[in-house]
Order: structure tokens, then C-alpha cells, then sequence
């Protein structure tokens, strides 16, 4: 395993980390509590030290599920935690206020409630699950991660940016009051290159990516027979035509790199997200030992070849399947 500094913080993570949300229990379904902590387990141990979860995730089972799998780790282990909107709307609204959203005393009581489900008095990243650039000068996220920070209950803070919106955090990198963002980066959406990534490094911000596999889109394993269970969000995800049109992108990508077939993807997926400097840690979802397995695959290869990056390039797609 790689390790990377994570912007400022200067905390050293796996440029894999581990991202919680898919062994909530909720939204992603199917996933066994003891699967779950066997697979957390086993990613430690193989060298996976950051783990990305929040208080939204199965109102605090993730949370819970992660501070157990690092209870009995013999090595020291980061943990990102979120606090989610007030009121509980995903992405941040325009035109919502910040009082209705992140008030001062939520945000605080938030976390308070994270570090029970986490059992730790102090965790590493604490994040704002949504992000408005109009709350900017708002002294209610302010002061909460600086009274955070000076109480000792985080030590470092950020913002989990908007699905398909990275620019909306560049005026906040500016402020220097944060320490991390969190962004959807992958090969299909790669607009936080343009922007966001120079941004970040020229103010040394850590950079968690998230969603590197779209959902499961670059996994390579969907296509128009691909079944979820009853309650999962991909059902909506891939709703209508659009599990057709993956697997015409993902063939698409096979053809122009010379893959033997889909099952290649995933890798070349990971490796482009860790290709870019700016990235600090790319964070899956893992609720296998086979997932656990394929991914740490990516991690001490370097880079990919300047020719694959610019073939690669040609595959961005700009839609938001979330909407």
C-alpha cells in the first residue's frame, strides 16, 4: 500500500481508503454486520488506514460498524465522519439558508453524536455532507469546526462537495478555513481537474475522491439484465435506459484502450483517479474480500502511461444520474 499526504492535515493515508457508506444497511442493501466488520478488518490489515463514514449512513450504524473494526486495530487508523444537512436534503438547495441547514449547535451536537457511535473522543476529518458557496460568510459553520478544533473533539475539518458541482467549493478552499474536500472524480466525471484540483493544490487541501467506480458503472458489471435488490438506490440510479447506456460506455473504453474485456475496467478506473496529484485517498465502497482485493490491485502502480490518461479523457460524460 501507498501513502499520501492528506493536504495540510499532514496525516498520512492509503491512497486507497474505505469508504463506509455501502454497509449501512440502508440505500445499499444487503450488506451482513458481520460480513461488514470482516471486511473492514481485512482492509486494515492490508494496509487501508482511512476510512471515510458519516452520521447520515444508516443513522449512525456505519459509524458504529467502523468504530468497532478499529477498536482492536494495531495500527492507527483515520476516521472522516459527516455531519449531515438538518434538513436532510441531498444536494445543498439554493435559496436554503444556512441556519436551516448547519446551524451552530447542530453541527456541534452532531458531532458529539458521531464520536459515541465511533466510540472516540476526538476523530480525524469532520465534514459538512452538503456545501452552498452562499453560506460562505456564515459564522455558523465557522465558528462550530474552529470550536471544534480548539476543544480537541476533530482535528481536522472539510466539506463533502455537491454531486457534479466542484467548482462551488473554490471560493471556501480561498477562505483557508478548511482542510479537505471531498469530490466525485472518476472517468466519466472528470470536471474537478479543471478548476478544483489546481486549486487545491496550490492551497495544499487534502482531496478525498469519491464514487470512483460511478456507482458500480466502471466495475464493468452492468448492463440491461442487471438486477438490485427491492429499497437499493441504484435501482433509481440506473433507472430507465440507462444501465443500456454504461454498458455502451464501459464496452466503448474496452475498445479504445485494447481491454481484453469489462472485467479489466475497474482497475484502469482506480488507477486513473490516482493518477492525478491532487488526490490524497480514493475511497470505494468494499463490502467483499474480492472488492477489498481488486482494489488495493491499484496501489503502488503508479500512474497511468500519459497516452492511456489522454484516451481516457475522451470518455468524460457530463449527465448526473442522481437527479
Amino acid at each position: 500500500m501507498n501513502y499520501r499526504k492528506l493536504g495540510r492535515t499532514g496525516f498520512e493515508v492509503s491512497e486507497i481508503g474505505y469508504g463506509a457508506w455501502g454497509i449501512s444497511g440502508k440505500q445499499w442493501i444487503g450488506a451482513e454486520d458481520k460480513e461488514s466488520l470482516k471486511v473492514l478488518r481485512t482492509a486494515i490489515d492490508r494496509g487501508i488506514n482511512f476510512i471515510d463514514t458519516a452520521l447520515a449512513y444508516g443513522d449512525g450504524k456505519s459509524e458504529k460498524l467502523v468504530g468497532r473494526a478499529v477498536s482492536d486495530a494495531e495500527v492507527n487508523v483515520r476516521i472522516a465522519t459527516k455531519v449531515p444537512p438538518k434538513n436532510r436534503l441531498w444536494p445543498a438547495r439554493p435559496g436554503i439558508g444556512i441556519e436551516d441547514v448547519f446551524p451552530y449547535d447542530y453541527i456541534v451536537a452532531s458531532t458529539e453524536e458521531s464520536l459515541r457511535n465511533l466510540g472516540m473522543e476526538t476523530v480525524d476529518l469532520q465534514q459538512l455532507h452538503v456545501w452552498n458557496p452562499d453560506w460562505i460568510d456564515s459564522d455558523e459553520w465557522r465558528r462550530a469546526f474552529e470550536d471544534l478544533k480548539t476543544s480537541g473533539k476533530v482535528r481536522a475539518v472539510g466539506v463533502s462537495i455537491n454531486d457534479h458541482q466542484p467548482d462551488t467549493a473554490i471560493a471556501l478552499i480561498e477562505t483557508g478555513l478548511i482542510d479537505t474536500v471531498q469530490v466525485i472524480y472518476n472517468v466519466f466525471d472528470q470536471t474537478p481537474e479543471k478548476k478544483l484540483f489546481p486549486a487545491c493544490i496550490k492551497h495544499n487541501i487534502g482531496v478525498l475522491a469519491r464514487v470512483p467506480f460511478d456507482e458500480g458503472s466502471l466495475t464493468g458489471k452492468i448492463n440491461e439484465s442487471t438486477t438490485f435488490p427491492a429499497g437499493d438506490f441504484r435501482n433509481s440510479y440506473f433507472r430507465g435506459d440507462r444501465k443500456r447506456e454504461v454498458a455502451q460506455r464501459v464496452q466503448a473504453i474496452v475498445d479504445d484502450l485494447g481491454l481484453p474485456d469489462s472485467t479489466a475496467v475497474p482497475l484502469t478506473a482506480m488507477r486513473f483517479c490516482l493518477s492525478h496529484p491532487a488526490v490524497s485517498t480514493v475511497i470505494p465502497g468494499m463490502r467483499s474480500l474480492t472488492s477489498v482485493d481488486g482494489n488495493l490491485m491499484a496501489s503502488g502502480q503508479g500512474p497511468l502511461p500519459e497516452a492511456i490518461v489522454e484516451i481516457l479523457r475522451g470518455h468524460a460524460w457530463d449527465r448526473n444520474f442522481y437527479a
